[in-house]
């Protein structure tokens, strides 16, 4: 049957491929934004604010699924204006979602809200799942820790509610792999740092298909990690970049460099240093199936 989706993040990444995605199977989708653009048959624009509420959360009475995907970019410098604009974008718009669902007369049935993968500390001898990964430190940290609080403080008995912490996401359209594959083609693409750090990572497809079967699954709910099985170290992941593309030298970057670089792209070493072996228990627990669940899979459909 046809459903209704709401989504919110404007036109990030992740939020322009959910609407996409749920275009094309005919479902009705409304994208949640401040700078609406002209609808079409297939997403239906509409202005907010993220902040406050207004006209609208009509949308959200007889919904089926809201995915809250808002908040501002993590890739900047965090000095005291962007660290305040980080957490304030993502608790803002959770809270005015949570608000709205509220006094929905008939409510949305599920109600997944974004956190990230970067909850869980920087580790290199074990994974982490839902279940005994430990939580880190650190601004990242207490920022998705804030943003899931925010969400679970909402009572709404009608509403399921999953926190998707996710990983990097890899696709044609956006995110990290553009850059990462500048860098390659430019000779650029090494190790970063000691190389050891790992990488936690998710192919489009199954991000997609994934969150298809959270919702479909009325027994998740809570912290659900959107992850590959196979979190692979940033050399192992840098090498199949460049053999992907046939190119054998990659000039590694030591954390003094990428300091300067991450200066100069206005950016954080963080976010390539920090070593997060995250891995999906609840997904696979609940008998999802992966597509494309090593980095040469996903590598060999990405590029070619």
């Amino acid at each position: 049957m046809k459903r209704t989706i709401v989504i919110t993040g404007g036109t990030g990444f992740l939020a322009g491929i959910l609407a996409k995605h749920f275009s094309a199977q005919n479902d009705r989708v409304f994208l949640l934004t401040r700078n609406p653009r002209p609808s079409d048959k297939h997403i239906q624009y509409v202005a907010w604010d993220g902040e406050s509420r207004g006209t609208w959360e009509k949308v959200l009475e007889g919904s089926d699924v809201v995915i809250n995907m808002a908040g501002k970019s993590v890739d900047c410098r965090y000095h005291r204006k962007n660290k305040k604009a980080i957490l304030a974008s993502r608790i803002n718009a959770t809270k005015v979602i949570g608000t709205a669902i509220q006094v929905c007369k008939n409510p949305p049935k599920i109600w997944l809200n974004s956190s990230s993968a970067t909850i869980y500390r920087h580790i290199f001898n074990r994974p982490m799942d839902e279940y005994t990964g430990e939580i880190g430190s650190g601004f990242s940290v207490d920022v998705c820790r804030s943003w899931e609080k925010s969400c679970l403080a909402f009572n709404t008995p009608r509403t399921r509610k999953v926190l998707l912490r996710t990983a990097m996401v890899l696709g044609h359209e956006g995110g990290v792999l553009p850059t990462l594959t500048t860098l390659v083609k430019a000779r650029l693409g090494g190790k970063m740092g000691s190389g050891h750090q790992y990488v936690s990572w998710i192919h489009q497809h199954d991000f997609l298909n994934a969150i298809e079967f959270i919702i479909r699954d009325n027994t998740i709910s809570g912290a659900c990690n959107l992850s590959s099985p196979i979190p692979i170290s940033n050399k192992q992941f840098m090498q199949s970049l460049r053999d992907h593309y046939g190119i054998a030298l990659g000039i590694p970057h030591i954390k003094p460099i990428l300091e300067v670089g991450a200066l100069l792209l206005q950016t954080e070493t963080e976010l390539i240093l920090k070593s997060r072996r995250v891995i999906p228990g609840k997904l696979l627990q609940q008998g999802y199936q992966f597509k494309y669940p090593s980095i040469n899979q996903a590598l060999a459909q990405l590029i070619s």
